[in-house]
């Protein structure tokens, strides 16, 4: 090979051919040769063996290869800084950007594109200013880049689109897309309209994509299929991002009969075995149908599962809280396969830590989270586990976390409002509310939502009438079934089921199910058996088969000693095959969870957990403890009092405190709501064994301490 007489130019375009097959095997016998000065060296070719290392994924290779370019030029800078960015080596990418004497445009651009891509807005904004100070022309891929590092900065979106209008680049095509989707991503539907309306004959297909995903993010999804049928209509190619994005549209609609239909052309078409098409198919089954069986029968059919469909099947798990274990099955098979867990990864697997209340597996991805290349800083990554944190009664670690974030986002104030609002600390609520309201950052629906809760949680009446009028005076957010759900919540706790009943009544639209839950919740503590009667009808013409209205309705009437519309209740559930479903606790200890539920005997320790509670209540009835049986649906006294006894979240917390050490805090998570007998005793157990114990049912935290509740009565 040696002999062979070779041309400079023959060898160009050798390697070429190399980069352009990603042949790194053939790349390197000529980088050898080129070694070996049997070819000149110059940087030309030196810049392109860089080029076929970054391409093969070879970063110390390309490295290596720039480090031995003679007279590096600003291509060479700027193809070095390419494979760092790819790679999510952006720390690097800078050192390298500012090793360059004179910077040019498309120098720039790659590292403005590479924040944009990791979500690091600052440095991008920084970068793009720099730029402009320094005389350096931009054009329409700078804007795109910066557009898209501004996330959810609303107000920076609206100035860059300005900027292009005002320079001219609103002609380009990624511009416009990258405005069409942010301009969706903050809520701002009609200024994505108005921009692809606008775009007239330079529209793409990436175009029709963007505006098809808007109205579906804007659960406008007959706008966004009529979309695609024009766009079928016109003879536009259609892709699997645009068949993913139908796929979106039917998800919002919650037509999952259209969706199965459509899946049935993608098999003819090929289509479902695409990871792209198949992650919006999961998105389908898990949000819609509810069946985790064809999310994974899906998954099964995609040949080359990619980061993204990985991604989908976890937050399909994880939405559903009976799944939530194999949600980190499924991201740790994800990793074995040879996957790196990205941002998104992280927080739906995070989401399933918070469903299960583990600390310690939260507390494993979040040092995961760290190990890995993804930023300290990643706002979405740490917005996660405030919540998670949050959700596993550690108040304190999340709000550590939320103070130590160099970024903030609106989402990051909600999950640390919502922490508040679920562990009734309504001040602290508030407090952060007022911040964001002083702040750059506007308050979302969910926001108030958040805030609303803690209002209803609190008692405070005045506070929540005040904020939801905010809604709509203040920032032009309609309220919702969720807002209306919380004021109803915040007046029945209240006892004032009148002004409950008439908000209901002249809500804008169709109450939902939520809505007289919220109600018959409210009759069930201040005992109006009449309008619990109504609520629990109107909840049953909505949801026939759940077992929520049948349960809390038999309850008022025991309470009210109405044993035969108990009974009545009773067979109603039979003669439907309506089935309550059953109350559990669980507690963890040393990382093994243990699961009991009422009256149970399975668990190994159960005699010594039945004989530390026979000792309890001697304490507790000594202490004043008085066992209310209302929380218990039999007749006879005798068998009442030793039912209330065996409850799940009493045989867990007992078991927590014979496992653990003297003083340690201790945490219970129940499936439904606490009873208020459980309540009650469990506040004279916290005195007397001097503990702190939380407990997270369905619908709050419980945070018991020298005989008192974080709650204070108020639930």
């Amino acid at each position: 090979m040696n002999q062979i007489s070779w041309t400079v130019q023959r060898f160009s375009h050798l390697l070429k051919a190399c980069i352009s097959e990603r042949d790194l095997y053939t790349g390197k016998s000529l980088h050898t040769l080129y070694i070996k000065s049997l070819i000149p060296p110059s940087t030309y070719l030196s810049n392109h063996f860089t080029i076929l290392y970054s391409k093969c994924h070879r970063l110390y290779a390309a490295h290596h290869s720039f480090n031995s370019t003679p007279r590096p030029n600003v291509f060479s800078f700027n193809t070095i800084i390419d494979a760092y960015s790819k790679e999510s080596e952006i720390h690097i990418a800078r050192q390298l950007f500012d090793q360059i004497p004179q910077p040019d445009l498309v120098s720039y651009n790659t590292l403005i594109t590479a924040y944009a891509t990791a979500g690091h807005t600052f440095p991008a904004i920084s970068l793009f200013k720099g730029m402009r100070e320094k005389g350096v022309e931009m054009d329409g891929f700078t804007l795109s880049g910066v557009i898209t590092a501004s996330c959810d900065n609303s107000a920076l979106i609206s100035q860059l689109h300005s900027i292009a209008i005002l320079c001219g680049f609103d002609t380009y095509v990624s511009v416009n897309n990258a405005l069409i989707t942010y301009y969706s991503k903050n809520g701002f539907l009609v200024e994505a309209k108005q921009v692809f309306y606008g775009m007239d004959l330079i529209r793409d297909e990436v175009s029709w994509n963007c505006m098809i995903v808007a109205y579906g993010q804007h659960r406008e999804g007959s706008k966004a299929l009529s979309l695609f049928q024009k766009m079928v209509q016109i003879g536009l190619t259609v892709d699997m991002f645009t068949l993913a994005s139908v796929m979106t549209a039917f998800t919002c609609l919650e037509d999952l009969l259209g969706g199965v239909q459509f899946h049935g052309q993608l098999i003819k078409t090929g289509f479902h075995q695409n990871p792209h098409v198949g992650s919006g198919l999961i998105d389908l089954y898990s949000k819609c149908g509810r069946s985790i069986i064809k999310c994974k029968k899906v998954f099964d059919e995609i040949l080359v599962p990619d980061v993204v469909l990985w991604n989908t099947m976890i937050s399909g798990y994880s939405q559903n809280e009976d799944f939530s274990e194999e949600a980190l099955k499924c991201f740790k098979l994800m990793q074995r396969a040879g996957h790196h867990p990205d941002d998104c990864s992280f927080v739906c697997v995070i989401s399933a830590c918070s469903n299960l209340s583990s600390p310690s597996q939260g507390k494993q991805i979040h040092s995961l989270a760290i190990k890995s290349n993804i930023p300290s800083n990643r706002v979405s990554v740490n917005n996660s586990l405030i919540s998670m944190y949050s959700k596993s009664g550690n108040l304190q670690d999340a709000r550590r976390l939320f103070d130590r974030m160099t970024e903030q986002n609106a989402v990051s104030l909600n999950s640390m409002i919502a922490g508040y609002a679920q562990h009734g600390c309504g001040i602290e609520s508030l407090s952060l509310f007022e911040r964001m309201l002083n702040s750059n950052i506007a308050p979302t629906s969910i926001t108030f939502i958040s805030i609303l809760s803690a209002c209803a949680h609190t008692g405070k009446l005045v506070e929540g009438k005040k904020y939801f009028n905010m809604m709509k005076e203040n920032f032009d957010l309609d309220p919702e079934s969720e807002h209306y759900s919380c004021m109803i919540d915040l007046f029945g706790r209240a006892g004032k089921l009148k002004e409950a009943e008439k908000m209901i009544e002249e809500m804008p639209f169709k109450p939902g199910s939520i809505c007289w839950a919220s109600l018959l919740g409210a009759c069930r503590k201040h005992g109006n058996v009449e309008l619990a009667e109504k609520a629990a009808n109107e909840f049953l013409q909505l949801e026939p088969s759940n077992a929520s209205p049948y349960v809390v309705l038999s309850n008022i009437y025991a309470s009210a000693g109405k044993w035969e519309d108990v009974a009545m209740v009773r067979k109603l559930m039979r003669d439907r095959g309506v089935k309550k479903k059953p109350g559990c606790s669980w507690i963890e200890i040393k990382k093994i969870v243990h699961v009991f539920v009422a009256e149970d005997s399975s668990h190994p320790m159960i005699k010594k957990i039945y004989g530390f509670l026979e000792e309890m209540y001697t304490k507790m009835k000594w202490a004043g403890y008085v066992p209310d049986m209302r929380w218990v649906l039999v007749k006879d006294d005798g068998e009442k009092e030793m039912r209330l006894g065996h409850h799940s979240e009493k045989l867990a917390v007992a078991f927590g405190l014979i496992s653990t050490r003297k003083g340690e805090p201790i945490l219970v998570v129940k499936n439904l709501r606490i009873c208020g007998d459980c309540h009650n005793a469990i506040k004279f157990i916290s005195a007397i064994e001097e503990r702190e114990i939380t407990v997270r049912d369905a619908y709050r935290f419980h945070c018991f301490k020298e005989g008192k509740c974080s709650c204070g009565d108020y639930w």
